[in-house]
């Protein structure tokens, strides 16, 4: 009895802090849907967009980034894969690589990621929230667009 007791006074703690901070929610393609009643408090109703939606995000790229002379040199092509959430204001934060191609590739990745301007954030019931979302950064391979939400 005495033992229950203790491992419940032990435990309780840390089970309360462990619930005070809900992580994003990672939204993934053919997952979405409109919630009509109840859901996680933190599910959106609606994805978060870069404006001009996928090609303009395309198009940037294509404009900004500079593929790097080393990377270059190697013949090195594919996507460099941030982690990245999008506020609740539309801004890009917590920008990780999360698949990396080369040093190189990485760094102008995350250099042209933090250049993006302001998305249209998720939203749940009409409120904005921010949501976890992997973004690839094609390099020299001409690759079609596609975020992972």
């Amino acid at each position: 009895m005495k033992s229950s007791l203790l491992l419940l006074l032990l435990t309780g703690p840390a089970v309360v802090l462990a619930q005070t901070a809900p992580a994003p929610t990672v939204l993934r393609p053919g997952r979405m849907r409109a919630q009509a009643r109840g859901g996680a408090a933190n599910r959106p109703d609606k994805a978060p967009q870069y404006p001009g939606g996928p090609q303009a995000l395309g198009t940037f790229f294509q404009d900004n980034v500079k593929y790097p002379e080393a990377a270059r040199v190697k013949s090195i092509t594919g996507n460099v894969l941030l982690n990245a959430t999008v506020g609740p204001n539309g801004r890009l934060g917590d920008l990780k690589v999360a698949q990396s191609l080369s040093p190189e590739c990485d760094a102008e990745a995350l250099r042209v990621a933090a250049l993006l301007p302001p998305w249209q954030p998720a939203t749940r019931l009409g409120v904005p929230l921010p949501v976890a979302i992997q973004l690839p950064v094609p390099f020299g391979n001409g690759a079609t667009l596609k975020v992972l939400k």
